[in-house]
């Protein structure tokens, strides 16, 4: 035996090991990015925007189940100003989660749209974290979809610290496939959506949203 044949060796192991575990961290993405917590009683749930309608039918049923008395909805920046100067009636994705809600039973009066519209996860925290501390609120239970719910907690944490609360539920009627994500685009998508949002959270949050 030859005396780079036992380097040989060792290098193709290494290489075999690392190809299997790079396969294995593939196929497990989508199921590691849902972290979800335990429901317990909080002083409002919020819904985020997107994923319509699963995130507000499960905003729904969590607050019928009696955890929270009520519930806020982000505003999701639109171009409703520019339309609505034109004469066009414009219904953003916030209007249709309040009839949504209505529709699971939630009273129109524990129904509140924060003002202000988001463009992204972070600014939505930073809203939903100044309002808690206005009204007086330590406890929230932030409803989203399922590949979303780890960045929502690291951001949570990035953001508000341990002064707040959190809880967060992904919504089940999503239709997220965290064991096949890569065979559908959309799951495939947001996969890389949640790993690349999480590397910016860790890194500090450099980019930025757009204004």
């Amino acid at each position: 035996m030859g005396p780079r044949r036992p380097f040989r060796i060792t290098a193709i192991s290494v290489f075999a090991f690392l190809c299997a575990l790079a396969f294995v961290a593939f196929r497990g993405a989508g199921r590691w990015l849902v972290r979800e917590d335990p429901l317990a009683s909080a002083d409002e749930i919020v819904v985020l925007s997107g994923s319509m309608p699963a995130r507000a039918e499960e905003a729904g049923k969590i607050f019928q189940m009696g955890y929270a008395r009520e519930i806020w909805v982000s505003r999701a920046d639109s171009p409703r100003e520019k339309l609505e100067s034109q004469g066009i009636h414009f219904l953003g994705e916030e209007d249709y989660n309040r009839a949504i809600l209505v529709h699971e039973g939630v009273p129109e009066a524990d129904l509140h749209i924060f003002p202000q519209p988001i463009v992204n996860t972070q600014q939505e925290i930073e809203e939903i974290s100044g309002q808690m501390r206005h009204d007086g609120k330590t406890t929230v239970i932030i409803v989203t979809s399922p590949p979303h719910t780890r960045r929502v907690r690291a951001l949570w944490t990035k953001v508000v610290g341990s002064g707040l609360r959190l809880i967060v539920r992904g919504a089940p009627e999503d239709p997220f496939d965290a064991d096949h994500w890569w065979r559908d685009t959309r799951d495939t998508f947001a996969v890389v959506r949640e790993i690349m949002g999480l590397l910016n959270t860790w890194l500090g949050l450099i980019v930025r949203p757009h204004s």
